[in-house]
C-alpha cells in the first residue's frame, strides 16, 4: 500500500491564517465621516491613573497607554472624533474604528481588520448598527442590549466591551475644540 508523504497533504489539512484588512485608517475615516475635509491626529496619552479610571467606569480594561484619536472637521466645523482600537477576538486582535459625535454619541463603527477564522459576521452592517446613537450611559449587556451572534460570541462581547470603554474614554478626556 502506498502512502502519500505528509508534507504533500499538509496544505489541504491546515487552515491558512491570513490578514483580512477591510479598511485603512484613511478609508475608515472617509466611511465614518464622509463630509469631513480634514482629520487632525490628536493621540491621547494615558497614564496609569487615567487607565484605572477608564477601567473603573467602563468595567473594561484599558490595555493601551496611547489611544489613537483624530478630530474630524469640515470647513472649520467640528464633526466629532474618530478613534481606532483593538480588542482580542478568540485568538487574534480585531481592529475597529468608532466615530463619535461632539455630543458623545456613536455615529458609526467599522471593522478594519479581522484575523479570526470564524465570527466575521460582526462586520455586517446590521450588527454594527446596534451601536448607533449609543453613549457612555447606554446599556451594553451582550444578549440584552446588544445582540449576540452564534459562532461569534467572543468577537461580539469583546467589540461591545471595547466600544463601551472607548465611549467612557471619550466622555472623560475628549472635549470639542473651542
Amino acid at each position: 500500500m502506498r502512502f502519500t508523504p505528509l508534507f504533500l497533504l499538509a496544505p489541504m489539512v491546515l487552515v491558512q491564517a491570513q490578514a483580512n484588512e477591510f479598511f485603512t485608517t484613511a478609508t475608515a475615516q472617509n466611511a465614518l465621516f464622509p463630509r469631513a475635509t480634514a482629520f487632525t491626529a490628536t493621540p491621547l496619552a494615558l497614564d496609569d491613573a487615567a487607565r484605572d479610571e477608564i477601567e473603573r467606569l467602563s468595567e473594561v480594561r484599558q490595555r493601551w497607554k496611547e489611544q489613537p484619536v483624530w478630530q474630524a472637521m469640515a470647513e472649520g466645523q467640528f464633526l466629532g472624533w474618530y478613534l481606532e482600537d483593538r480588542v482580542i477576538g478568540k485568538h487574534e486582535f480585531i481592529r475597529y474604528a468608532v466615530a463619535i459625535s461632539p455630543e458623545g454619541k456613536i455615529l458609526g463603527v467599522e471593522i478594519m481588520e479581522y484575523l479570526e477564522t470564524y465570527g466575521d459576521q460582526v462586520r455586517e452592517a446590521s450588527w454594527r448598527g446596534q451601536f448607533l446613537g449609543r453613549d457612555d450611559h447606554s446599556g451594553f449587556k451582550l444578549g440584552r442590549d446588544i445582540q449576540n451572534i452564534s459562532g461569534a460570541t467572543l468577537s461580539c462581547r469583546n467589540i461591545t466591551n471595547g466600544i463601551k470603554r472607548v465611549l467612557v474614554l471619550q466622555s472623560l478626556y475628549l472635549k470639542p475644540p473651542q
